[in-house]
Formats: C-alpha cells, sequence, structure tokens
C-alpha cells in the first residue's frame, strides 16, 4: 500500500466515523412539521415588528420567520408548541377585535400596540409565574426568544449588527465601553 492509498483510508475510516454518525443522527423534519407557510408569513410579520429594518437589517431580512418555525417545531415539547400556535390564532383574534382584520394586514402601529399589550401581557404572567416552575410559559415569551436568538445568530445579525471580528484577535479582558452594540466574536 503506498502512501496516497493510506492516507485516503485513513482519511475514509476517520471521516465516516464522524460524517457518518452525523447522517445516523440527524433526523429529517417533516415538511408540515417546519411550519405552514401562513405561519412562517405571521411568524416574519412577528418578528419585523419586534426588529424593523432601520439603517441596520430587519428580522424579515435574516429570515427569522422560517427559523422560528423550524426551531419551534424541531426543538420544543409538544406542550410549548401548541402554546405558542394557540397563542398566534389569539393574536390574530384579538386584531380582528380591535382593528376588524387579521394581524398581517394590521398597519404598523396596530401591529406594535397589539404586540406592545402582548409583550405587557407576557411580563405579568412571568412575574405571577415566579421562579416554581409554576405555569407554563406564555406564548409571546417562546416567541420572542425564538426571535431575538433567530436573528442575533443569522448572518445578518452577525456581520451587520454585532461588531463582527470573524478572527479574534488576542484576549482583552478590560475593553472600555463607549455605548456602541455588542460584540459578536
Amino acid at each position: 500500500m503506498d502512501r496516497r492509498e493510506l492516507l485516503r483510508a485513513i482519511a475514509a475510516w476517520t471521516g465516516s466515523a464522524f460524517v457518518g454518525a452525523d447522517r445516523l443522527l440527524a433526523a429529517e423534519l417533516p415538511a408540515a412539521a417546519a411550519g405552514r407557510p401562513q405561519q412562517v408569513v405571521l411568524f416574519d410579520e412577528i418578528a419585523e415588528t419586534i426588529l424593523p429594518r432601520t439603517d441596520t437589517p430587519g428580522a424579515k431580512d435574516a429570515q427569522v420567520g422560517a427559523y422560528v418555525a423550524r426551531y419551534s417545531a424541531a426543538c420544543y415539547t409538544p406542550a410549548n408548541l401548541a402554546i405558542l400556535h394557540a397563542g398566534l390564532v389569539e393574536l390574530d383574534a384579538r386584531a380582528h377585535q380591535a382593528h376588524g382584520t387579521g394581524f398581517l394586514r394590521c398597519s404598523g402601529p396596530q401591529k406594535q400596540a397589539l404586540l406592545a399589550a402582548v409583550d405587557a401581557e407576557a411580563k405579568r404572567h412571568a412575574q405571577a409565574s415566579g421562579a416554581d416552575h409554576g405555569p407554563p410559559p406564555h406564548w409571546f415569551t417562546l416567541c420572542k426568544q425564538l426571535v431575538l436568538f433567530g436573528f442575533f445568530t443569522s448572518e445578518a445579525g452577525e456581520t451587520q449588527v454585532a461588531r463582527y471580528r470573524p478572527v479574534p484577535g488576542p484576549y482583552k479582558g478590560v475593553v472600555p465601553y463607549r455605548g456602541e452594540t455588542f460584540w459578536a466574536w
């Protein structure tokens, strides 16, 4: 056996141990679990209302709606997923009650007012729950956490909002803060 064959064999044996294990352990999500297109659009509108486009990209630019739909379907417990989906229905019902139309057709200020009311309700729910693992989380808390996490771990959030440094330099234990945005290392 020559050296090239030996290197190919080693690469195949060690590479297949890692790549093969990933393929065996990775489960494909069914298309239905990734969220219906209407849900993705609704998540996009909620996310864009929370993180709108300004001089930096917004949540729609980072495709946060698709992320929220896929992550919640893959990682949330069935109980939390049911809470999230019931919350989306509730939000649409509130929009119909307050403005005579669904959340997607509301104007920007109407969407902001609806989400501000829901956010205040979620904060009261969290304060009432305390740290004793009482009632399940509010649906908006679940949604907002995924929106923020999805945006700030996206390429747009990391490279255009955060001060991005693709290759970290030396360790700096004390860095003066001058009110700038957060760092992404």
